[in-house]
Formats: structure tokens, C-alpha cells, sequence
């Protein structure tokens, strides 16, 4: 089981460096870190499993977060209440995104991040995603929203990037009355 102390934290220079294509047939330890990001992405929002692992919540997790850099990201996203869709993305690219730019109201977060930030990370509003499969089969997403972000602020791990990159260090606020806010 991943527990969040498996988690790198921000202090790591790992998190910075580029993370590399993955190729296929992927390795069966790949497999078991993505079966393993995933199972704590959902424990991790679902309030007693999270509360008796002292898990902190999280919708994605990229490879460079448990230390592997390979391009590889999972997102676990509670679409209704108690179903889950589960996203596993090899080698993702974003291939487009809307103009309209987004941001998370109440701040952006990370499992990487523990300490409180504060302001706004543009994104944007819709994006769609080619990679993979673990199997090795093209796919493609077409994101909005909160998933949009995730996929967004997933596979800017994969390039060495912290959402706290994206937000202006002299206005932590730039864009606010420019973006809509989610």
C-alpha cells in the first residue's frame, strides 16, 4: 500500500527533472506502481480509509511522485457520488486546449505541497489528451474543468513543473477578473 509519507515532497530536486517516454510492453513494476497510485487516489477521498491511513486527498498522481521518473499519470476522479472514473494516461501529450482560461477558486493543491499557497494557477477550460494505454493502445481524452486541470497540472509534473510555477510571484492574483473560476 502507498502511504502519503511514499509521496516526494517539493524539496526534492527529482521533481524538477524531465521524466522519460515510457516504451512498451511496459515493465510489471510500472504496472504495480500504477495499480498502487491509483488504489491511493481512491482510498485517499473516501473519508474513513483516508482518516484510518492518514491519507491526504488527491485526484492525480504522476510517476515522479513515488521517485520513477517515467511518463506516466493516474487520475482518479469522483465523477457522482461514490463512482469513481479512473484515468491511467502512458506517454500523455495535451494535443489541444480551449482558449478560455480556468482556475480553482480555492487554490490548487498537490501531494507533493505541504504547506499552504495561496493564488491563481491559469488552465485551461477544456483539453484533450493522446497516449496510452498500460497495453500499449492509443487513446485520447477530451477533459473539462476539474479534470482538465488535473490532466494539466499531472502532466506538467512529467516536465519537471510545480503548479506553484504557474502562479505569478509579484500578483499572486493576476487574472482573476480575467478567468472564471471553478
Amino acid at each position: 500500500m502507498l502511504l502519503t509519507k511514499d509521496i516526494i515532497d517539493e524539496k526534492n530536486k527529482i521533481l524538477r527533472q524531465k521524466s522519460k517516454e515510457v516504451t512498451f510492453p511496459m515493465d510489471e513494476k510500472d504496472k504495480e506502481n500504477i495499480k498502487l497510485m491509483v488504489e491511493y487516489l481512491h482510498d485517499s477521498q473516501i473519508d474513513e480509509i483516508a482518516a484510518k491511513y492518514s491519507l491526504r486527498p488527491g485526484m492525480g498522481m504522476s510517476a515522479v511522485q513515488i521517485g520513477v521518473l517515467k511518463r506516466y499519470i493516474t487520475i482518479v476522479h469522483e465523477s457522482s457520488e461514490g463512482h469513481f472514473d479512473t484515468y491511467v494516461v502512458v506517454n500523455p501529450k495535451i494535443v489541444s486546449e480551449s482558449k478560455e482560461k480556468i482556475y480553482v477558486e480555492d487554490g490548487e493543491g498537490c501531494l507533493s505541497i505541504n504547506r499552504e499557497t495561496i493564488g491563481i494557477v491559469p488552465r485551461s477550460a477544456r483539453v484533450t489528451v493522446e497516449g496510452y494505454d498500460i497495453d500499449g493502445n492509443k487513446i485520447s481524452i477530451r477533459a473539462r474543468e476539474e479534470l482538465a486541470i488535473v490532466f494539466q497540472h499531472e502532466i506538467d509534473h512529467l516536465n519537471g513543473i510545480l503548479f506553484i510555477d504557474r502562479i505569478d510571484p509579484k500578483n499572486p492574483f493576476k487574472g482573476k477578473d480575467t478567468y472564471r473560476s471553478i
